[in-house]
């Protein structure tokens, strides 16, 4: 084992994704049951995501999926990758955090992004445009405002005031920036082009300020591994979520998962057979040494404190089974 992944903590996004022939129902239940093993397994933490009218995932109300998770399982940290913020108003974000902080005390992450509905009828359905993201960095200021009793309104947060929930900036395009002027710990991806990711990480750590949150940096990257026997099982874990990323880059809609062998089969467009190509590229999958060496290198390029691993595929016990040789590394 290497000093580097000895000393790093792994943590797990689970995105409720649903798969073909398998029901909305049984995704929500299927991230129930693998938080209970990553518990056993020894991950640092759980997280689960937010998406709004997508077919291909059934997680849309991340705190009431993270109650679910917290009251099935004992030890683990729970929490969010992330809640989208301008989705929501900050005030009711921070009551549902103070729930879950004052029910599952100590266990609670409050993870938030800054994107908006991944369509414009999801928007309008939300009430939300696209430049709504502008203000995620006020909105920010006023949720954390809600734990402290800032608010100039004269409201105060209940049950949320006064509790202490760790919180993670989600750091895509700005948002190393404003974790950097915020003091929060910030969570970057993905693996698949690191020289960006670094990027973001060096602006992160030179022009972080330090605050009631947080008085140092904290680095988590996030991105897919897959750990298998061989290099070729750990590639067939990757293959029915570049398929479904090609099908909604050339057909505009994100589906469920497919089975792999039901994607190696299919005779695909010149431009479906690019994307997906592109897809399978760049992720950490191999087997355990392979996996290793690879995670040992982005952690030291990064000098990150934490993984978090966030794949995706339809085999559900083939994924328990990659998160099992991922824990032996460690």
């Amino acid at each position: 084992m290497s000093s580097a992944i000895a000393s790093t903590r792994f943590s797990v996004l689970d995105r409720s994704r649903t798969r073909e022939d398998s029901t909305d129902a049984e995704a929500l239940r299927d991230t129930v049951a693998l938080a209970r093993e990553l518990e056993t397994l020894g991950y640092h933490r759980v997280w689960v995501s937010e998406h709004h009218g997508v077919p291909g995932v059934a997680g849309s109300a991340p705190t009431v999926l993270a109650a679910a998770v917290a009251g099935a399982t004992r030890t683990i940290r729970v929490g969010t990758g992330g809640v989208m913020l301008p989705n929501h108003q900050p005030l009711v974000v921070a009551e549902q955090f103070g729930v879950l902080e004052s029910l599952f005390p100590g266990r609670i992450d409050m993870g938030l992004g800054r994107s908006v509905g991944f369509t414009g009828g999801v928007r309008k359905a939300l009430g939300r445009d696209k430049g709504d993201a502008e203000d995620f960095e006020a909105q920010l200021s006023e949720l954390l405002g809600w734990f402290r009793g800032t608010s100039p309104t004269g409201v105060h947060a209940r049950p949320a005031e006064g509790l202490s929930v760790p919180s993670f900036v989600l750091a895509m395009g700005e948002g190393a920036a404003v974790a950097a002027r915020a003091g929060l710990p910030m969570v970057i991806g993905d693996l698949r082009n690191r020289e960006k990711m670094q990027r973001g990480i060096d602006h992160y750590r030179a022009h972080f300020r330090p605050s009631a949150w947080a008085s140092e940096p904290y680095v988590v990257v996030s991105g897919t591994v897959a750990v298998a026997a061989t290099p070729e099982e750990a590639r067939r874990l990757l293959v029915p979520e570049a398929w479904s990323m090609a099908y909604s880059r050339t057909h505009g809609t994100f589906p469920p998962l497919p089975p792999a062998e039901r994607v190696e089969a299919l005779t695909m467009t010149a431009k479906e057979r690019g994307f997906y190509e592109s897809g399978l590229a760049g992720h950490i999958a191999g087997t355990e040494e392979q996996v290793a060496d690879e995670l040992e290198t982005v952690l030291k390029e990064t000098g990150a404190q934490e993984v978090l691993v966030t794949t995706s595929t339809y085999d559900r016990s083939a994924l328990l089974d990659s998160y099992r040789r991922l824990a032996r590394l460690w």
